[in-house]
């Protein structure tokens, strides 16, 4: 995994940061995620039903794709060695565009779209994010995810 330093974030901005690997999304893991959730409506779990919908077969939650992206990010994006801790503040924007059906591959793409110093020992960034299907020209959801890093004070880069 790559590493870089809290002084290299602000000149990563408008960039894409990290790919993830392909990850399949299986009748197993909807079926798990269905349970989790308490979510069991037919399209995601009754395979016959589903194949008589409009989506042809079972599709994912679009809150299984939306959780994927924490370990698409763990794998794809660039660790920042002054880093203690990593938390998932929020996001801007939510757009599940696409379907997700049974047993596709979907991986996650990340471009920093902000970085800003807050505090002694904090950067809050903001990542546009795409989770792609494999073979599908729309991604399955774009989002807006901000992030914060905490870190030690005494390793704040100068000047910012």
């Amino acid at each position: 995994m790559r590493e870089i330093s809290l002084a290299e974030m602000p000149g990563l901005l408008g960039q894409e940061v990290g790919v993830s690997d392909w990850i399949t999304v299986d009748q197993t893991m909807i079926d798990l995620f269905a349970d989790a959730t308490q979510d069991h409506q037919f399209i995601h779990v009754d395979p016959v039903r589903a194949a008589e919908s409009p989506f042809g077969g079972t599709i994912a939650h679009g809150f299984l794709t939306l959780s994927l992206l924490s370990a698409m990010n763990f794998e794809s994006i660039p660790k920042i060695r002054e880093q203690t801790v990593g938390i998932n503040y929020g996001f801007d924007r939510i757009r599940f565009v696409s379907p997700v059906r049974s047993g596709s591959r979907v991986r996650g793409r990340f471009t920093l779209a902000d970085c800003r110093f807050r505090g002694a020992g904090m950067l809050m960034t903001t990542y546009d994010v795409a989770v792609e299907i494999e073979n599908e020209r729309k991604p399955a959801l774009t989002a807006s995810w901000i992030t914060i890093v905490q870190f030690d004070p005494k390793d704040r880069p100068e000047g910012v």
